[in-house]
């Protein structure tokens, strides 16, 4: 038995500053049933990924998704927590309910509304991601968080600062052809590789470019039991999914070796019977620019230390062999915390159903998604591919 995604949805990312995190989840809702043409009785559950934390004053709002159609009513729903892989917690949790044999049919959203809040609000509700007595308590925003990350590696290989602003320079140019991105201005490698009043330190040697936007968004996604998928018009099919936790606190690990991604990919890629090599495109979790070249070493595209070879050679770019947030990725499509993990599942299968429009990568028959929470604490990764 196995689970195949058969609809989604997605709204364009940015700031929803007239709506609300109902209107965002039950909109996503109507748009995935519809898209899937399944009967909304046959839903067996309901998952939300939201991180909440004190952006919204919504806490309950599990049971928002069921404002959608009035036959969800009596589905179990469920709201996931799990930091900034909220999304990708909630698809697992439905795809445990499918593959369990409790249910044959789940409908799973990912939302966020942070933008209503001001940004030393939305700073001290992420910093609380991370372990406070060690980390928070002390002032350490994410930022701060993921600029550890940099000094280390910048420490061991050399001044990577160039490389990062290629991945950001990259992944804005790919948010241009993405109608859904928050960001879509190719803004060159120049600015994002200077510091400037427009793209000023925001915690060495982080830039503003190197840093994730703060956003409001949803999506949503209709799973069955693969044994279903002859049902409806297309599937996409999950060939493997892995979960990996880490210890909390950073001073427990050795940054560099980013060891929770790269056992998640290793575990997908055992499970799914694939390489690296055989992936046609990823999108993964670059919440900081630091975090996507940590990445290329994690999922084995490149040996550790030698991340900047895959973006010098082409390999990671729309035409290149292996595409990496061909949809611009957090830096350009923005990062509403919940919505982030289904965001990355619905691009993914769009891509693998050729409906991805001008960011579409050419022929894709694998594709592997990364969505993490904390500093690489909660590590998520599918191997998806279309089956129908």
């Amino acid at each position: 038995m196995g689970c195949s995604i058969v609809g989604w949805a997605h709204v364009p990312f940015g700031k929803h500053t007239a709506s609300s995190l109902e209107k965002l989840i039950v909109g996503v809702a109507d748009e995935a049933l519809l898209n899937s043409a399944i009967d909304p009785s046959e839903i067996g559950g309901t998952w939300l990924g939201n991180l909440n934390g004190g952006f919204v004053s919504d806490i309950f709002a599990s049971s928002l998704i069921l404002q959608s159609d009035d036959r969800l009513r009596w589905a179990a729903s469920t709201r996931v927590e799990n930091a900034c892989a909220s999304g990708a917690a909630a698809i697992n949790a439905a795809c445990d309910a499918i593959e369990a044999g409790r249910i044959s049919a789940a409908l799973v959203v990912g939302a966020e509304l942070m933008t209503q809040r001001d940004t030393l609000a939305v700073t001290n509700i992420l910093a609380g991601c991370s372990y406070v007595p060690e980390e928070a308590s002390i002032g350490l925003t994410f930022p701060g968080i993921f600029a550890e990350f940099a000094t280390a590696y910048f420490d061991a290989y050399g001044d990577h600062s160039e490389v990062l602003a290629k991945i950001a320079a990259k992944n804005h140019a790919n948010g241009v052809k993405n109608p859904l991105a928050q960001m879509r201005k190719d803004l060159g490698f120049d600015f994002c590789n200077t510091v400037s009043i427009k793209n000023p330190i925001i915690a060495t040697p982080l830039r503003m470019t190197d840093c994730s936007l703060v956003s409001d968004g949803a999506a949503a996604l209709v799973i069955v039991d693969s044994r279903r998928a002859k049902e409806f018009e297309r599937a996409v099919t999950f060939r493997a999914r892995a979960q990996v936790s880490d210890f909390l606190p950073m001073s427990r690990r050795a940054l560099l070796d980013f060891e929770g991604p790269k056992r998640a990919w290793a575990r997908a890629y055992a499970d799914a019977g694939c390489s690296t090599n055989d992936l046609s495109f990823a999108e993964v979790h670059d919440c900081f620019t630091i975090a996507e070249l940590l990445s290329y070493e994690a999922m084995g595209l490149a040996p550790k230390g030698e991340g900047r070879r895959v973006v010098d050679d082409g390999t990671v770019y729309l035409d290149g062999r292996l595409p990496v947030n061909a949809s611009g990725g957090l830096k350009a499509k923005g990062h509403p915390i919940g919505a982030t993990g289904v965001s990355m599942h619905v691009i993914a299968a769009m891509q693998l159903c050729d409906e991805a429009g001008e960011f579409q990568v050419d022929r894709p028959k694998l594709g592997g998604v990364f969505n993490m929470g904390g500093s690489a604490v909660a590590n998520y990764v599918s191997i998806l591919e279309r089956t129908r």
